[in-house]
């Protein structure tokens, strides 16, 4: 069957769309991205802004049109954690129903987590033994760790690599250099807030394999030497916990203009590669990981795999 994904997260609105049956590998047929920066839209009094819900409401009917235009049978429609954290999160999605007929789903941050852990999980197979994923988005931090499809711990944190940039970062959304002491100080905030974390999954086992994955994770691994998108799906990359510090100590001294016009970095989200960098490298230190390696499935595709189970179990 052909189904439609889509992910209205906090910086774009993402439509992927897949030739899939259970059992099968999910074969991409058509993506298409709007960039919305819905976080940015939430005023200081928590609500998401009428011009928000406006761009949200176009992308939201673009994607609809396309979906129909590429013959998809069903549209899965989910929302993460802008939406999620907007006072008026779910009086917006009523609204967008009311004009689209679509039903967003609205995740939590554990729901992130498991699907992405399921994604990966089918990715590297059964002989990965026990994995350990990250997942670093637009709003927060997902992490999880199991031996089964399911995982026995599942968490999220509020440190997405965008609204780490809007709270400590403001300069580098403008084009300009990391504040340095910023810097320094979204780290021992990351570290505080990860350590936690860490010890519920320490405590559950010792990983085989660490997996990261989102557009955060792609992105600093091509910045430390990981084959480019182009080289295709199958190709292996990774990126080690050295090459990391290297990478924050070189970014955090470069205007994220100058960022953006480096080799695998969108220019859209140049800004926001130094905070993802800093908690990429928090993640890293707090759990003892030398070395992650790079998924190119996640959430959508985890979201496609549920799906497609749930229709064999019918």
């Amino acid at each position: 069957m052909r189904l439609g994904v889509l992910d209205v997260g906090s910086n774009t609105v993402h439509l992927l769309v897949v030739d899939a049956h259970r059992g099968a590998h999910p074969t991409p047929m058509h993506d298409d991205r709007w960039l919305l920066r819905l976080a940015e839209q939430i005023g200081d009094d928590g609500m998401l802004s009428k011009a928000g819900e406006k761009a949200l409401l176009r992308a939201v009917q673009n994607a609809c049109d396309q979906a129909e235009k590429q013959g998809c049978e069903e549209l899965l429609a989910m929302v993460t954690s802008a939406i999620r954290d907007a006072a008026n999160g779910l009086e917006v999605l009523d609204r967008v129903r009311e004009r689209t007929g679509v039903e967003m789903q609205v995740l939590s941050g554990e729901d992130e987590a498991r699907l992405t852990f399921l994604a990966v999980r089918r990715w590297f197979g059964w002989s990965a033994g026990r994995l350990l994923v990250f997942d670093i988005g637009g709003g927060s931090l997902e992490l999880a760790s199991g031996v089964d499809e399911d995982p026995d711990v599942a968490l999220s944190l509020p440190l997405g690599a965008g609204r780490m940039t809007r709270r400590f970062l403001p300069g580098a959304q403008r084009g300009g250099r990391p504040d340095l002491a910023a810097l320094d100080e979204l780290a021992e905030y990351a570290d505080a807030l990860i350590e936690p974390a860490a010890g519920k999954l320490r405590d559950v086992g010792t990983p085989d394999l660490v997996a990261a994955t989102s557009k955060t994770f792609r992105t600093l691994a091509r910045l430390t030497g990981a084959a480019p998108y182009s080289a295709g799906l199958q190709v292996p990359r990774e990126l080690t916990a050295d090459g990391l510090g290297q990478l924050v100590g070189f970014i955090s001294r470069i205007e994220s203009s100058a960022l953006a016009e480096l080799r695998g970095v969108s220019p859209d989200r140049a800004h926001q590669v130094p905070a993802g960098a800093v908690v990429a490298a928090a993640t890293l230190r707090a759990l003892d990981v030398r070395c992650v390696k790079i998924c190119p499935w996640a959430l959508r595709e985890g979201v496609i795999l549920r799906r497609l189970d749930s229709l064999g179990g019918a």
